[in-house]
């Protein structure tokens, strides 16, 4: 990294700033005046770089750096193969309404879609977006094709009904757990075969959502949209850490 900073002491300091919900100089503050956790990155106080080196290097992370970090915090838990996913948004309006009228910052919110082990709770993918336009059952579909060969099972609201969504999983060996909506009489039949138990496990989604809100924040302090998308892997990297220490 840029300064004679290793890359994974950069990346661990970053999930060290979300793990403490706090800014960039803060950070390196409080770390100051801890030496054993310093001392496991292999840098002691002296050694810490400034705020702004920290928060320079923070564009230097990529986001395919984050996914992999992600996967492997997943494994922590041992996944079950049984997924959920669903949608929730993050607050970007942490910025000052001044600073927000001079850069032309309309987007409030961030939408995160969150790829969950029902078993373990464990977040296996993330999606992150500025708008709101096109289908959730694409993406989705987008979501699962990256995650095929870990999943036997997909559990999705009724915002997912889509027939082709359905077929794809399926033609990725994937059982499709989504409630079609009633149209016809016919519908009663395809959900009345659809795991209830399985398909309950879907709320898992909003139980992860809500604690990761709660434990890390619900706003993401980053202004622009590729640095958020890899704030919000990180977050999910610091849940799924956290969660496999306290097991």
């Amino acid at each position: 990294g840029g300064g004679g900073f290793a890359d994974y002491a950069l990346v661990s300091l970053h999930c060290l700033r979300i793990y403490l919900d706090t800014s960039y100089r803060m950070t390196i503050d409080l770390l100051k005046e801890m030496p054993q956790i310093t001392g496991e990155i292999g840098l002691n106080a002296a050694d810490l770089p400034s705020s702004s080196t920290l928060c320079k290097a923070f564009d230097r992370i990529s986001m395919s750096v984050c996914r992999v970090l992600l996967r492997q915090s997943a494994q922590l838990h041992d996944p079950s193969k049984h997924g959920a996913i669903d949608a929730t948004f993050y607050e970007r309006s942490a910025a000052s309404r001044h600073y927000c009228q001079r850069i032309s910052y309309r987007v409030q919110k961030l939408k995160v879609t969150k790829l969950v082990d029902t078993d373990s709770q464990a977040i296996l993918d993330v999606h992150c977006s500025t708008n709101r336009e096109g289908s959730d059952a694409d993406l989705a579909e987008q979501i699962a094709r990256r995650n095929a060969g870990d999943l036997r099972s997909l559990a999705a609201d009724k915002g997912y009904d889509k027939q082709s969504l359905r077929e794809s999983l399926r033609n990725l060996g994937i059982r499709p757990l989504i409630k079609h909506r009633i149209f016809a009489p016919y519908d009663h039949a395809h959900n009345a075969r659809i795991d209830e138990q399985r398909y309950n496990q879907r709320s898992m989604t909003e139980t992860v959502n809500s604690a990761v809100k709660r434990s890390l924040g619900f706003a993401v302090r980053a202004r622009t949209w590729f640095r958020e998308f890899r704030e919000i892997a990180l977050m999910c990297v610091v849940y799924n850490i956290k969660r496999a220490v306290k097991q």
